[in-house]
């Protein structure tokens, strides 16, 4: 029989490693932060940048099927599968930075009124994996919009940041009048701006709607601890078929009295109390450790198992299966035939080196890191240049930003390789569009006002857009010179430069169109 002291031991063993777990992933969610920062409008990557997308298994997974190829670099999401298979659902409980944010937002009712769900939504989670893995094979990963990681780059990207950025700069314009508070002011912009906040106050379509989504899912918390994560998440759901034949699992002793201590504390709902014997099941243990460092008998352990988890009324039945197979199926279907997917939309642009449509609608993972490093917010997320296939993946907008001629950070940080690496020798001369000058708004040509901006913007060596000097008559009837720009479209590369800064209101006299 163990004695008290060694009881003591081993819930002070337990306790310990909960908070070594809570150690690991503040860290981690601190590393996530610093990189999302680390990468806010630079022309340079650091390493590492796309770390937690390389560490997804549902990126490797979907990336290959959809590409029918292995993608250099995410093989570490082996890692993760490896972990999964030894230890159960570690990422969810230790990694994850969404998980850990949602772990955090924390509601006090919130545990009774997950007593009243069904355990059955949790098939929600399998039916969206189901759906995605279909849907990837066919070369679609359109649902990956759901990519936990996804939403939250995607909403650090489009929403927080800017919003961060201009209520800063907004705060400084108040106080800077302050002739005291000058020097401390003056510090931060040289301490941060440029290397922790923008220099440019970037702005995003859509950051609305991204924003209302993430909010949404933080706001699901009000009906149970890590809602996302217990019904809706699929790269948890994939994780949790895993863990179902992992190594290592909590296991309740013999000398359990059904106190129901582990339950409560169960942030994921991943105990089932309904049994004779109270069980852990597997496929939804985030491997938290609380249940084990508050067991009142001390008589939960890690323990090696090496024989399935039993099945629960929550997995997928044949039925389920076939339906989530013909839903992702027939979605598949309509996308394809959506009449806006047929016709190549003028206005669709996309990032240098990917001029193949549909190789990188099967490759982008639609995780916003590329708009996150756009030194000039020139990548927008698509809203529908593109059809609902290509929702919310990169589009160049001109009008918003330019590709800038010195730069090829979106490669570098693309984990799919969807945008491809390309040397900045190459990327010069890449075309993604054609400017053409629209004589009815361009000021020399329309109004005979001389402005010759987007021939001096235009960066290419040889410059693709040149000046015609004329003789022209004005609305007062005087004889003047003026330069009329054109383009020579054999060397336009469509940075979009000439259009970004066209000095026109509203849509430029110059306007950039996809290939």
């Amino acid at each position: 029989m163990n004695s008290p002291v060694s009881k003591g031991l081993k819930a002070i063993t337990w306790s310990h490693w909960r908070r070594v777990r809570q150690a690991v992933q503040l860290f981690f969610f601190a590393l996530f932060i610093y990189l999302l920062f680390s990468t806010v409008e630079r022309r340079e990557a650091p390493a590492l940048v796309d770390l937690f997308f390389r560490l997804n298994p549902l990126s490797a997974l979907t990336a290959t099927l959809a590409t029918r190829s292995w993608v250099h670099g995410l093989e570490w999401a082996l890692l993760i599968v490896v972990l999964t298979l030894v230890a159960g659902r570690v990422w969810c409980g230790w990694i994850c930075p969404f998980g850990t944010l949602l772990e955090w937002v924390s509601f006090r009712k919130a545990q009774k009124r997950a007593a009243a769900i069904s355990p059955k939504l949790r098939k929600i989670k399998y039916f969206l994996l189901g759906m995605i893995l279909i849907a990837a094979l066919f070369g679609n990963l359109t649902l990956l919009v759901f990519d936990p990681i996804a939403i939250f780059t995607r909403t650090m990207t489009t929403a927080v940041i800017p919003a961060l950025n201009y209520g800063i700069n907004a705060v400084e314009a108040t106080l800077y009048p302050v002739s005291f508070l000058r020097p401390a002011i003056n510090w931060v912009e040289g301490a941060l701006r440029g290397s922790v906040l923008p220099v440019k106050q970037p702005a995003f379509a859509q950051n609305i709607a991204i924003a209302s989504l993430f909010i949404a899912i933080l706001a699901l918390n009000t009906l149970a601890h890590r809602f996302w994560c217990r019904y809706l998440c699929p790269l948890g759901a994939l994780l949790g078929l895993l863990s179902r034949v992992s190594f290592l699992r909590p296991v309740v002793g013999p000398a359990c009295n059904r106190c129901t201590r582990c339950a409560i504390v169960c942030r994921p709902g991943a105990v089932d109390t309904r049994p004779e014997t109270i069980q852990i099941l597997p496929s939804e243990c985030t491997l938290c450790l609380d249940c084990l460092a508050n067991c009142k008998k001390d008589d939960m352990r890690l323990s090696p198992v090496l024989k399935p988890a039993p099945s629960q009324e929550y997995d997928l039945s044949r039925r389920d299966a076939l339906a989530a197979i013909a839903a992702g199926t027939a979605g598949l279907l309509l996308l394809r035939t959506d009449l806006r997917s047929r016709q190549r939309n003028p206005l669709l642009i996309r990032p240098p080196g990917a001029n193949d449509e549909n190789a990188f609608l099967s490759s982008c993972l639609r995780c916003s890191q590329c708009m996150k490093i756009c030194p000039t917010s020139a990548l927008q997320p698509a809203v529908d240049q593109a059809g609902l296939e290509g929702y919310w993946t990169p589009v160049l907008t001109p009008r918003v930003g330019y590709c800038d001629y010195g730069c090829t950070a979106c490669g570098q940080v693309c984990p799919s390789g969807a945008i491809p690496l390309l040397s900045l020798e190459d990327k010069r001369v890449v075309v993604v569009g054609k400017a053409t000058v629209n004589r009815n708004r361009c000021l020399p040509w329309a109004s005979a006002i001389p402005c010759i901006v987007c021939e001096e913007m235009c960066p290419t060596p040889q410059k693709s857009i040149r000046l015609e000097e004329v003789e022209v008559t004005t609305a007062a009837g005087e004889q003047i010179l003026v330069q009329r720009p054109y383009v020579l479209r054999e060397i336009c590369i469509g940075c979009g430069i000439c259009e970004n800064h066209c000095p026109l209101e509203g849509e430029a006299a110059i306007r950039v169109f996809g290939i």
